[in-house]
């Protein structure tokens, strides 16, 4: 994975991954490890939105809002 990558960069090569990984047309050797890229995507794509989620919080707390909190969708 390229250091330099956009998040949407990662979105776009993790939904190609998980594309090919529900296409079932892939020997399991190459499944596992296009799955094991696909977590590197994933936690990549994590920790770009923890890290936008806290310094949105930062701005919004600086400019006075104190009881501005994200909350992360729990919906199944």
């Amino acid at each position: 994975m390229k250091e330099n990558m956009t998040f949407e960069q990662a979105i776009n090569e993790l939904e190609k991954i998980v594309g090919r990984l529900e296409s079932g047309d892939i020997p399991l050797e190459e499944a596992l490890s296009i799955y094991q890229k696909g977590m590197e995507y994933s936690k990549f794509c994590h920790d770009r939105l923890k890290n936008a989620e806290e310094q949105l919080t930062k701005v919004l707390t600086d400019h006075g809002e104190e009881d501005f909190h994200l909350q992360e969708e729990e919906q199944e």
